[in-house]
């Protein structure tokens, strides 16, 4: 890892080169002649291998019809790489090699998996990738249960271990152009990409704690707050989608009750940055729509392969503004003081992405005036968030349009990691100035 030592950048400055130079050979690979079923242009390449990289899932050209075999193998590593991150496979491979890996390379793996310590990231790569990896297996081998006799052991596996590692990874890409609509009964696989995702959003840095304490009572503070809050916004998100939905003839209202339920199930759980649906997104009323655009912005975990301001970032914010309205100086969360730093990371990080969205819903608005302004904002949120989930309007963008997006999901997979970790340590100001009040609210 001699590179990262000659380069005289900052560990979040070059981690963002290499994950725009890993971007970039995505898509050369893709205009590849060999790559496509017929030629595709430079920005619909870019757009396909930025999608991937950044686990997002939405797609301007079909996935299963457009691509050839080595297109979908370029696209599934791609997916692979950058969900378990650049920076992570360089570990493996330097582990590998039996090479040493220095002070500054573990500063950019901090930085790649969301870390407030140095301490401990090299172990945490190594069971990333045996978690991983075993978890991408044991779900191959149960939805080739499913995909091996419905179209052969060839396509059935590749078909079993592309949506295996498209799901793990939240990626949300798929070879169906309804995506999962004709399972949305379907338990098997149901359950395993839920599990997929689920498992892939939660975090690392959770999955790690889980496995080395394996006792809830020992577990961090985060790890705590990762599990319940997964746990209650799924729920409140099913439910609210069963009801708000139960009645619309295009989505939920024509299925009997039991493929209700696993359908509202699903779509609630895949909002969470996964991409994958059962049912129809482009004919969801309003307000389905527009809980979604909040469950995407939400997003999964830190240190996993989802996207959003994460989980913990909104529970955080919840509890300042709770604590503020009681008058209480310290957030306590499940009997434990925060401190205000990372208080004051959250509401950075909140209002960064915030601006993002805005900007990026304010330009395509110009850019695409003949598309309605939900389905801009709900595709906004959706690359942001690094979710894949679309209501029909990706497909329909200008090349303008396609730049936009382009751009939103790169920042959405960079920008408030950055941000995080250039907060964790802030400098201390050898100079205080007087202190006065301003008036708020």
């Amino acid at each position: 890892m001699s590179l990262a030592r000659s380069i005289k950048l900052t560990p979040p400055q070059l981690l963002t080169s290499i994950f725009g130079g890993g971007i970039i050979i995505g898509a050369l690979l893709l205009m590849l002649p060999f790559s496509t079923t017929e030629p595709i242009s430079w920005v619909d390449a870019l757009f396909t291998s930025t999608s991937a990289m950044t686990v997002t899932g939405l797609a301007v050209v079909d996935t299963g019809t457009r691509f050839t075999v080595f297109g979908q193998v370029i696209i599934m590593l791609l997916i692979q790489v950058g969900g378990l991150g650049i920076m992570s496979f360089a570990v493996l491979i330097f582990i590998m090699l039996g090479k040493k890996i220095g002070y500054k390379e573990r500063m950019v793996v901090q930085q790649a998996l969301n870390q407030t310590n140095i301490g401990g990231v090299i172990l945490l790569v190594k069971r990333l990738f045996i978690f991983s990896f075993l978890i991408e297996l044991i779900a191959l081998i149960f939805l080739a249960i499913r995909w091996v006799p419905e179209f052969g052991w060839g396509k059935g596996l590749f078909f079993s271990l592309f949506h295996s590692i498209s799901a793990f990874n939240n990626a949300g890409f798929g070879f169906l152009s309804d995506s999962l609509m004709q399972y949305v009964g379907d338990p098997l696989i149901n359950i395993t990409i839920s599990f997929l995702f689920i498992i892939g959003g939660i975090g690392f840095t959770v999955l790690a704690d889980v496995w080395v304490k394996k006792s809830y009572k020992k577990l961090s503070l985060h790890s705590k707050l990762m599990i319940i809050g997964t746990f209650v916004i799924n729920i409140v998100a099913m439910l609210f989608i069963f009801f708000l939905e139960y009645g619309n003839a295009k989505t939920l209202g024509s299925l009997a009750l039991g493929d209700k339920i696993w359908a509202s199930y699903f779509q609630a759980v895949t909002t969470r940055t996964a991409g994958f649906n059962s049912i129809d997104i482009a004919n969801l009323t309003d307000s389905t729509a527009f809980l979604m655009i909040i469950l995407m912005f939400i997003g999964a975990g830190s240190a996993s392969t989802g996207g959003g301001i994460k989980l913990t970032t909104f529970i955080v914010i919840t509890f300042a503004v709770i604590s503020f309205i009681r008058g209480r100086e310290d957030i306590v969360l499940l009997k434990r003081r925060l401190s205000e730093l990372y208080v004051l990371k959250a509401l950075a990080i909140s209002t960064i992405s915030i601006m993002f969205v805005f900007l990026a819903i304010f330009a395509l608005n110009i850019s695409e005036p003949n598309i309605p302004f939900l389905k801009l904002m709900f595709e906004v949120v959706s690359a942001f968030g690094t979710v894949g989930l679309s209501m029909g309007a990706t497909p329909e963008l200008s090349y303008v349009g396609r730049v936009i997006i382009i751009f939103i999901m790169f920042l959405g997979k960079i920008g408030p990691l950055t941000l995080a970790f250039s907060l964790a340590k802030p400098k201390r100001e050898k100079i205080r100035y007087p202190n006065e009040d301003v008036l708020i609210g």
